[in-house]
C-alpha cells in the first residue's frame, strides 16, 4: 500500500496580506493606520506602506508614479527615507491619502507608556 505525501504548502507572511489586502481594501487601510500611529517607529510605517504597495502592484505603483521599480522597493523598505512628495505620490496613486488628526486622551497615554517602556 503506497501513500503519496504532499508537502504543504507554505506561505509568506507578506503574501498572506497580499491577499488580504486585495480582498478587503479596508483592512489595508486600517493596517497603514495602525502602523502610523507608532510614531516612535517610523520604519513600521514604510514596512506597512511596502507591503500595501506589494499587494497593490510595485509596476502599476511605478507606471503611475513615474518613479522606478527598484526605486520604490527601497524607498519603501524599513531603510528608505523617502520624501513627503514621493509619500504622497505613492499614496495617491492607491487612492490614499495622508491625514492630520489632533491626538486623543488615550493615544496620548499610550505614548506616554511607550516612552516609559
Amino acid at each position: 500500500m503506497s501513500t503519496t505525501l504532499e508537502r504543504a504548502k507554505t506561505i509568506s507572511y507578506d503574501e498572506v496580506l497580499k491577499e488580504r489586502f486585495k480582498k478587503d481594501p479596508q483592512e489595508a487601510i486600517d493596517y497603514l493606520s495602525a502602523m502610523l500611529e507608532s510614531a516612535k517607529e517610523p520604519e513600521l510605517f514604510l514596512l506597512a506602506l511596502g507591503r500595501v504597495a506589494k499587494a497593490f502592484g510595485m509596476t502599476e505603483l511605478a507606471n503611475t508614479t513615474g518613479l522606478g521599480r527598484e526605486s520604490l522597493y527601497k524607498t519603501l523598505s524599513t531603510e528608505g527615507n523617502p520624501t513627503l512628495k514621493t509619500l504622497l505620490l505613492v499614496m495617491d496613486a492607491m487612492d490614499l491619502q495622508l491625514a492630520v488628526v489632533k491626538k486623543t486622551p488615550e493615544l496620548e497615554q499610550e505614548q506616554e507608556e511607550q516612552e516609559q517602556d
